[in-house]
């Protein structure tokens, strides 16, 4: 059986960061991955341009049932870090909006630049191999794998598991890492998509199927969270920036209210066009303030509650009306029947509990040698480069200690 120092399950953002950091304080590493090339995931995301961090990066922008969990990682390695290691490979990049960056040319030279950081520090990478059974030695772990149709077992002092949750299945995305976790005793934070398209019952669809395609820029809240984004109408609920940020907030049984005029005050909007067009028809005046069809959407379900043109010329409409009107417009409030799930969630929410760790060597607490980072973890990060920034730093972090 071949012998490493290190043995990382998960050719992706965090275990390229892990490997790349425990070869350079020159650990032998030895790097697995299923999918037929390494970072995959990174190929992929931001449409095919990766989002690879943001430039507001701060705990506030994690979920976990521990909050400060993430503290200590983020603060070793920040987004300044990785943004001077793109640069120093002189990737060009772009601050698209609400400081995230991305590539001006291809996701593929972020991972291009993780396999050259691998290679110069001596890493070795294995991918198209399937890991089976994971045992504990005395002073280390067993892993055996299984390539082509050869079979091989590796043993190693440090054990990584960087292999993801559950979102994106299609890529080969599995629950491995809990149940890696579970088998040593450790506890699992349910696991649930997140970032993620939300759904409606039928009834709701049937209403608003023809406003499938429309977009606009909207706030919108879940409790006491916000998220002010684009939102777009779907053939099969809501999507959206906005959406998918609210996705990870949002509970089955939960309203989520949408105010569509942000920072804007709909009832002074209305009263000042009814003073100053008051032969105008409403649907008129909100098409310029909405998408039209949205617009007439709203007016039509306001007299369905009342009569046919009952809310027809400005003129005509009462303070009365124009606060009902006001309150369709900057609180909509709709009940989602549930999400797309993991097959088109960009994250997954829950994943190992933090507690069974070391938030500053990402080590099991109950389990020496044995490491977990990245998504596997119950971190998870909002929508904007921020999950990319969690497994650069906790990469980092594992990488300097096993």
């Amino acid at each position: 059986m071949t012998s490493y120092d290190v043995i990382i399950l998960g050719a992706g953002a965090a275990g390229l960061m892990a490997a790349i950091e425990a070869g350079k304080r020159g650990r032998s590493v030895l790097l697995l991955d299923h999918a037929k090339a390494a970072g995959e995931k990174i190929r992929i995301s931001g449409g095919g341009r990766c989002n690879f961090t943001n430039l507001h990066t701060a705990p506030a922008n994690f979920l976990s049932q521990n909050p400060r969990f993430c503290v200590s990682a983020l603060k070793r390695y920040t987004q300044r870090d990785f943004i001077g290691l793109v640069e120093s490979h002189g990737i060009a990049y772009h601050e698209k909006t609400l400081g995230q960056l991305f590539c001006d040319g291809s996701s593929k030279q972020i991972v291009g630049l993780l396999l050259e950081e691998c290679s110069r520090a001596g890493v070795e990478l294995r991918v198209r191999t399937r890991v089976g059974r994971v045992e504990r030695l005395d002073d280390g772990f067993s892993v055996a794998v299984e390539q082509d149709e050869a079979r091989d077992k590796f043993i190693c002092h440090s054990l990584v598991i960087a292999t993801g949750g559950p979102s994106i299945p299609k890529m080969g995305a599995t629950g491995f890492g809990y149940d890696l976790a579970r088998k040593f005793g450790m506890k699992v934070v349910e696991p649930s998509a997140a970032l993620v398209p939300l759904t409606f019952d039928e009834t709701t669809l049937k209403k608003l199927k023809h406003l499938a395609g429309v977009s606009l820029d909207a706030l919108v809240s879940c409790g006491k969270t916000s998220f002010a984004e684009a939102l777009l109408f779907t053939h099969r609920g809501l999507s959206g920036p906005a959406i998918l940020q609210i996705s990870s907030y949002w509970q089955p049984g939960r309203e989520i209210s949408v105010d569509l005029l942000p920072q804007r005050d709909a009832f002074a909007i209305l009263k000042q066009a009814r003073s100053e067009r008051p032969k105008q028809e409403l649907k008129s005046i909100l098409s310029e303030l909405l998408p039209r069809r949205l617009a007439l959407h709203i007016v039509e379900s306001l007299e369905e509650e009342e009569t046919p043109g009952a809310f027809g010329r400005m003129a005509d409409l009462s303070d009365k009306k124009l606060r009902r009107v006001a309150v369709a417009l900057k609180d909509w409030r709709i009940m989602p029947q549930g999400t797309e799930g993991f097959r088109t969630a960009e994250v997954t929410l829950g994943g190992v509990d933090t507690n069974e760790l070391s938030s500053k060597t990402f080590e099991a607490k109950k389990v020496p040698g044995l490491y977990f980072i990245g998504e596997v973890i119950d971190v998870t990060g909002h929508l904007g480069g921020f999950n990319f920034q969690w497994a650069w730093a906790s990469g980092f972090a594992a990488g300097q200690y096993v």
